[in-house]
């Protein structure tokens, strides 16, 4: 008897350790009705005691993502989304297995992270914003002055003009990741790769002027469905990092290929290459593997994370593959619904 009670005292007060949490956690069986749910789960899913113990969570939940994220398997955690109890609030949920053929849900108040995270893109786009005007005088009044009128102040007008372009380029790629930040989807019309692919090519020798060997190979035979501007974007970025990070007489590769699944638009190079313990953060807003060569460089560090969001917003992935002294290959792989067959009419 008194080993007896030990374990229900133990389970009485795991179960209130359990209740008492401030994230919602939901027992369910294999079929994914609810066996048991603590007060965060009243709070922040809508359950209610004793009247939703023993029914269906997605029917229970019918009208919300998260009975769509059930009935597809809810293989992968679902990321900010609105909390059905409180529809101003914003949780992560996650399913994990949990003893014999059941399953444990858990949901995780976001609210408080949402609110930051909009509070530093209103402040970035209004910082951006405002500095635009002064540092676009700025830049004029620079280039009124002609450094052969003043020999002894030249190298000091050339190096703050260059500072100066610099600054601009990195206010407009802050406003252009706050306007990417914010969409939702693209409007889409067909992006031509044939002419894109030129341009491209003709930007990319312009800026190496002639220090590298540059090749395009394409051989998809396809258009994309997108933002012509936003893929412009990305695209050229990969390819004037390419150009920034490749010492004189290496070569750079731009391919437009078929694959199994799509397309995939991908830069190689022969540059100085990327340890693997810097790949996961490339794609970070101003995130540098070398400081000093990516501002000699002229590179802002904000190029990578807007080629991140302009492929998200097209559902399409970025694969990074580099090794130190070998160079690196940045790939755009699109999936078969963004493909278009050249000369075939834009879908409505």
């Amino acid at each position: 008897m008194t080993r007896s009670r030990r374990i229900a005292s133990s389970l009485r007060d795991l179960r209130s350790a359990a209740g008492s949490l401030p994230d919602a956690v939901v027992l369910l069986d294999n079929e994914q009705h609810v066996r048991w749910f603590n007060h965060a789960a009243e709070d922040l899913l809508g359950l209610r005691r004793p009247q939703d113990r023993g029914a269906h969570l997605d029917e229970r939940l019918s009208t919300t993502e998260l009975a769509t994220w059930l009935k597809e398997g809810a293989r992968e955690p679902l990321n900010d989304v609105a909390a059905p109890g409180h529809p101003n609030r914003h949780i992560n949920v996650t399913l994990l297995p949990f003893g014999r053929r059941q399953r444990l849900l858990l949901a995780r108040d976001i609210s408080h992270l949402t609110r930051l995270e909009q509070i530093r893109r209103d402040f970035v786009a209004n910082v951006s914003h405002e500095l635009r005007t002064p540092l676009t005088v700025i830049h004029g009044y620079l280039e009124l002055l002609d450094p052969e009128d003043v020999p002894e102040l030249a190298p000091v007008l050339n190096e703050m003009r260059a500072q100066s372009k610099r600054m601009g380029q990195i206010v407009e790629d802050l406003l252009t990741l706050s306007r990417l930040e914010t969409q939702e989807h693209v409007q889409d019309e067909r992006v031509q790769m044939t002419p894109l692919l030129a341009t491209i090519r003709k930007e990319a020798e312009a800026l190496s002027q002639g220090r590298h060997q540059i090749t395009v190979e394409s051989t998809a035979e396809a258009d994309l469905l997108g933002s012509v501007k936003d893929l412009h974007s990305a695209f050229s970025n990969l390819v004037s990092n390419a150009v920034r990070y490749t010492p004189t007489g290496g070569r750079i590769s731009i391919r437009w290929r078929r694959t199994s699944e799509g397309a995939v638009y991908s830069v190689t190079d022969t540059g100085y290459g990327i340890p693997a313990s810097h790949l996961a953060r490339l794609t970070e807003r101003f995130y540098r593997v070398s400081s000093s060569r990516s501002r000699e460089s002229g590179g802002t560090g904000l190029g990578l994370s807007i080629v991140k969001h302009v492929l998200n917003l097209h559902q399409a992935r970025l694969d990074i593959q580099s090794e130190p002294g070998q160079g690196s290959t940045f790939s755009c792989w699109f999936s078969s619904e963004r493909l278009l067959a050249p000369g075939v009419s834009d879908p409505d």
